[in-house]
């Protein structure tokens, strides 16, 4: 959730996620042909203009229900992380030296601390960045924890026994018990992000900045300030403390729901200096009103819906390029494990199992996602690129999931209604009578996702199953996480998944996803062995650990495997350099950018 949750997920996400639908659409899109942005005849060209659902979050500290990845992409643009990676196994941690912060770590005391030391670099404003910006963000975290979407109880920052500021560029941590390095650089380090203390640190927009934040009752007061002005998007271009930050580009404009601008930051000290002087992020309502304005040529970069791949090689004669942008990413079909109605049928694992077995993945990847997607086996993703599905534990098999349900005291009744028969085999909480009909909660907006659920429903309606399909515009926002006695718990099933459900970070643990209580975990799912497994990935830089926490989960399904789609197939215009590679973690580098 991109959960793209996919968070920082959704690094993230998942993150949970790009995966929701290209949002609130402009009434149009201008034709910039002619003008500097596309480059009329004898232009120069300096701007290009790129197909994004606009972004509603501008503070770099995750919020819940906010963890979408063009909010991702937004803020990274504009406010640095310690850290960046890369997945091209050419530095230790996967740790992409160019574009962080700080040196790689140095570890020491058995494991337990990283001592960090920050390069040169500079605020918008001319200030340094310093340990005393990274001290802010951990005040933050600490104090707010409880707010902050990245957080899981005992992780970071509870994992962390000493913090130490040695001076305006080190900074030391030592954790509470000896991580796998690995894991603890990719999956907590990445959370870092420096924040300008010397302009935020203050708990009113007439307050004075001072250390406010350096007590936990000072630091929720700014927390609260900060959160309320990332929560008035209106204002994100005119509200001086946005005017403040550390990436490439600055916001210029902004409009709610519409084309945002970015443009090059003149005075941004990163080696990776922006190109170009404006980036322009374009929504649309869905697949098709994206489509027609990137055949019409009215776009620089935006991507070929998955029922129009047989129209790439009209967009290649009209002079663009059609790339296929593959995530570290998987697909699946949340189930909501509290729903007090049909949560006792979504703990039988002979039920998932069924339901898994009628969800025909590597037909629906190929006749419906056009071959722009892949199945999804379990927890920890593929090689990105990677289309085989001989590594599923659960084939499409109509025949298996029949009588694991009438062996389980299910009467089934083809193209009909199938109903329990007997409780006493049907398991805890179903009643004699009780009907398998369930409602998928899923994302408008792609036709693809909308073509996949209709044929799931006609496989399970061939076993009596009822799936009633619901299209909404934000898949993630109602169904949330919940308790039996909530009115919120009322959902069944959730899918966010058309660009793919969760990205991970460079690491593809679980913990966040899978594990009980975990931030992204919105079905509730929880079993003690799986918990077990995922906390072994987090200490054993043994592959093993994590195979076995893979297949474990796969088979015990904690969600249904869906096919995973790549985020999309790109199509940008030839003369457009520095696009690829496409990042797999999901996150778009416009610096890189230049036109040729």
């Amino acid at each position: 959730m991109k959960i793209r949750l996919p968070g920082r997920m959704l690094r993230s996400a998942v993150a949970i996620g790009g995966t929701l639908a290209l949002g609130a659409a402009l009434a149009a899109c201008s034709d910039n042909s002619g003008s500097s942005s596309s480059g009329g005849k004898g232009a120069v060209k300096d701007t290009a203009t790129v197909a994004l659902r606009t972004p509603n979050w501008i503070l770099p500290i995750s919020a819940p229900g906010f963890t979408q990845g063009e909010n991702a992409i937004f803020g990274e643009e504009l406010y640095r992380s310690l850290y960046s990676y890369k997945l091209d196994g050419a530095a230790q941690y996967n740790i992409d030296d160019a574009r962080s912060l700080a040196q790689a770590p140095v570890i020491s005391d058995g494991g337990k601390t990283l001592t960090i030391t920050l390069k040169d670099n500079k605020w918008s404003d001319g200030q340094p960045v310093t340990t005393k910006d990274i001290q802010f963000w951990y005040d933050l975290v600490t104090a707010n924890k409880d707010k902050w979407a990245s957080y899981k109880a005992g992780g970071f920052p509870d994992n962390i026994a000493k913090w130490t500021v040695k001076d305006d560029k080190t900074f030391s941590l030592t954790t509470t018990k000896v991580y796998n390095t690995a894991w603890f650089v990719d999956n907590q380090l990445n959370r870092i992000t420096p924040l300008p203390q010397h302009v935020w640190d203050k708990d009113s927009a007439s307050g004075t900045v001072a250390d406010e934040a350096s007590t936990p009752a000072g630091a929720k007061k700014v927390f609260d300030f900060l959160t309320a002005a990332s929560k008035d998007p209106k204002t994100y271009d005119s509200n001086p403390l946005w005017q403040v930050n550390s990436g490439p580009f600055k916001l210029e404009k902004y409009v709610p729901n519409g084309q945002v601008t970015l443009a090059a930051q003149a005075s941004y000290t990163g080696t990776d200096k922006p190109k170009l002087a404006k980036i322009v992020l374009t929504p649309f309502t869905g697949d098709d009103a994206e489509f027609n304005v990137l055949r019409a040529g009215q776009i620089d970069y935006g991507y070929i819906p998955a029922a129009d791949t047989d129209q790439k090689s009209y967009l290649q004669s009209k002079g663009y390029t059609v790339s296929p942008w593959y995530g570290w990413s998987i697909t699946y079909l949340q189930l909501n494990f509290n729903n007090p109605k049909t949560g006792s049928l979504f703990k039988q694992l002979y039920l998932r199992q069924a339901l898994q077995q009628l969800i025909d993945q590597p037909t629906i990847s190929k006749a419906i996602w056009s071959d722009t997607a892949a199945p999804t086996c379990g927890p920890v993703p593929a090689k990105p690129g990677t289309t085989d599905a001989s590594g599923c534990a659960y084939k499409f098999d109509p025949a298996a999931a029949q009588a694991a349900l009438s062996s389980h005291g299910w009467k089934v009744t083809p193209d009909g209604q199938t109903t329990c028969q007997d409780p006493s085999l049907c398991g805890p909480g179903i009643s004699a009578g009780q009907p398998l009909t369930f409602t998928v909660t899923s994302q408008t907006g792609f036709s693809a996702t909308t073509k996949m659920f209709a044929e799931i429903k006609s496989q399970m309606a061939k076993l009596g199953i009822t799936l009633n399909i619901k299209e909404v515009p934000d898949s993630v926002a109602v169904t949330p996480a919940c308790k039996p006695t909530e009115a919120t718990c009322s959902w069944d099933m959730s899918f966010f998944g058309s660009q793919g459900s969760w990205y991970y970070p460079a690491f593809a643990s679980g913990e966040r996803l899978f594990a009980t209580g975990a931030p992204v975990n919105l079905g509730s799912y929880s079993n003690p062995q799986a918990d077990q497994l995922i906390e072994a990935t987090q200490f054993s830089g043994d592959q093993s650990a994590l195979t076995a926490y893979n297949d474990f989960l796969a088979k015990d399904l904690p969600v249904l495997w869906m096919p995973n789609p790549v985020y999309q197939n790109s199509a940008y215009r030839s003369g457009l350099q520095g696009v690829e590679p496409q990042d797999p973690m999901n996150y778009m580098y416009f610096q890189d950018w230049s036109w040729k």
